[in-house]
């Protein structure tokens, strides 16, 4: 009996001894050692079945995680003798139309635990394993697809993200990461499981391919409209004209917008719109919803077909597509699309450069039209979109975010003439300091000015208009100042020629009554130091 007592002791002393020794082994020896693939290794089993082990025979003396309840969430706190890592326990919710850097900061992970309706590509995002007791230098990243055991490991991150690009859409899949030390040691970390949307790309990222959008919107803004969110919903548009057909503001995913119900043409209502209020070098911006599928056409003549003049010969016509572009004999096409339609439908982003007789059009990103001499005299704008048969919610097409610039003295010229830069072209998410994408074309001037110009230093200044508290616009002028350099740097730009300041509503360089006074307050400055 005590030969039994004294076996059973030496066994428990040898469990506790190994399994003390095997909490500060280097986990990848410790795996290759028993002949485990690293890629291929059951992570979360292996270390759940050890401990599991420890606390039935002697006791929890590690600080493990519980095991998981039948039905619980897989992203709980995930501990270790000296590092703890928190992540998501979000639950089941749609990040459709939500904010993915809000989203990490109250979950400490993207995507949170049980998210659906995630946008593809995915950029894994979670807290830095950074304690007293251990600081990761790199990580292990595995993913799969739910109900597949293999632990497939997709990449070494050094920073705490990486994106997945190549997932299926409508699918839920798991993901894991271990931090590794300096020293060699791994530590388990956290993850949890998510679900993709139908395949639907997220909102554009600041890369390389916009460095060929070189458009620059004009300097003072003479025409703009959202709509307001104060307009009527179902009435007619109030700073807007009607030419014929049908024209509404319907609201749509919270914002209004301009909805042509059987097709309408519309011009700015302005007091001087039998003259010719548009300049010799002018840009037009706007946002166009097409349908999914066959979507109508959306024309653009440069002439308020109402009240001005009917001259054809010098009036410049042509119309827009959800993928292409058509003026007479030139067309353009987004690259990678077939046909004038495009499968998913959504919105656009188009643009429209016109200096002395020289036109170029872009659709998002991509300049599809460059015509050198372009014939005509554009003297106002219509916009008129084909219409369906129909009238339902389903076959409407919108326009909204519609901008006329005069434009505009080149850059360097500015700088040397008035010692500052003004860009009214650079714009940010509503209340946030995120960069839209086609702020890109201005900062791209500004990057390549200061290239060619290496003695050129600026103050990166921020400005806002009226509307909102205070303090708010302040703090806002700021960050928004910052982003802007932030992204001159990580583009290249030494940070030493680089400051920022921030001036709230504080400056004003028009009134703050019209949407137009309003557009030219909200700008930012480059000021030559």
């Amino acid at each position: 009996m005590k030969r039994s007592i004294s076996l059973l002791t030496t066994i428990l002393i040898l469990i506790l001894a190994l399994s003390v020794d095997a909490q500060v082994k280097n986990v990848k020896n410790e795996a290759e050692r028993q002949g485990t693939n690293r890629i291929n290794r059951k992570i979360d089993q292996g270390i759940d079945t050890g401990f599991d082990k420890i606390e039935d025979g002697i006791g929890s003396l590690f600080g493990k995680k519980k095991k998981k309840n039948k039905g619980q969430s897989q992203a709980t706190e995930v501990s270790s003798n000296n590092q703890s890592q928190q992540v998501s326990t979000g639950g089941d919710m749609s990040v459709t139309g939500q904010d993915p850097d809000a989203l990490f900061q109250q979950y400490g992970m993207f995507p949170p635990d049980g998210a659906t309706d995630v946008p593809i590509p995915v950029t894994l995002k979670w807290t830095p394993m950074n304690s007293d007791g251990f600081k990761a230098k790199g990580y292990e990243l595995y993913l799969n697809k739910e109900g597949n055991s293999e632990n497939k490991m997709i990449g070494g991150p050094v920073k705490s993200q990486f994106t997945c690009s190549d997932l299926e859409p409508n699918t839920t899949y798991w993901w894991r990461f271990i931090g590794q030390s300096a020293s060699g040691q791994y530590q388990p970390g956290g993850g949890g499981t998510f679900t993709t949307g139908s395949g639907g790309a997220a909102a554009p990222k600041m890369d390389v391919k916009w460095s060929r959008f070189d458009f620059v919107p004009g300097d003072e803004v003479i025409f703009e409209d959202a709509p307001d969110i104060m307009e009527e919903n179902g009435e007619f548009p109030s700073r807007w004209d009607l030419h014929k057909g049908n024209c509404e503001i319907v609201n749509v995913n919270g914002e209004n917008v301009i909805a042509f119900p059987q097709g309408g043409a519309i011009m700015p209502y302005l007091e001087n719109a039998k003259e010719d209020y548009l300049p010799d070098v002018f840009t037009i911006e706007m946002d166009a919803y097409f349908r999914p599928g066959y979507a109508r056409r959306l024309w653009l003549t440069f002439r308020d077909v109402k009240n001005q003049s009917n001259n054809d010969s010098e009036c410049i016509t042509f119309y827009i597509n959800s993928a292409s572009l058509d003026k007479t004999d030139t067309e353009g096409q987004l690259p990678g699309v077939k046909g004038n339609s495009s499968e998913n439908g959504g919105w656009r982003h188009f643009s429209v450069a016109y200096t002395k007789g020289k036109l170029k059009v872009y659709i998002g990103e991509t300049r599809v039209i460059n015509i050198p001499r372009c014939s005509g005299n554009p003297s106002g704008i219509t916009l008129e979109m084909d219409g369906y048969s129909a009238d339902t919610p389903e076959d409407l097409q919108y326009i909204k975010n519609i901008r006329i610039a005069k434009g505009g003295v080149k850059y360097y010229d500015r700088v040397l003439n008035e010692g500052k830069i003004v860009c009214n072209g650079i714009r940010f998410d509503v209340n946030k300091a995120t960069l839209k994408p086609e702020s890109m074309g201005p900062i791209n001037k500004i990057y390549e000015l200061m290239q060619k110009q290496p003695d050129l230093k600026f103050s990166v200044e921020g400005h806002t208009d009226s509307d909102g508290d205070d303090v708010k616009n302040q703090s806002l002028s700021e960050q928004r100042a910052k982003a802007v350099m932030d992204q001159l740097i990580s583009m290249g730009i030494s940070p030493d020629r680089l400051t920022c300041k921030g001036f709230g509503e504080s400056t004003p360089v028009d009134n703050n009554t019209t949407p137009e006074g309003k557009a030219n307050n909200r700008r930012v400055e480059f000021v030559k130091f």
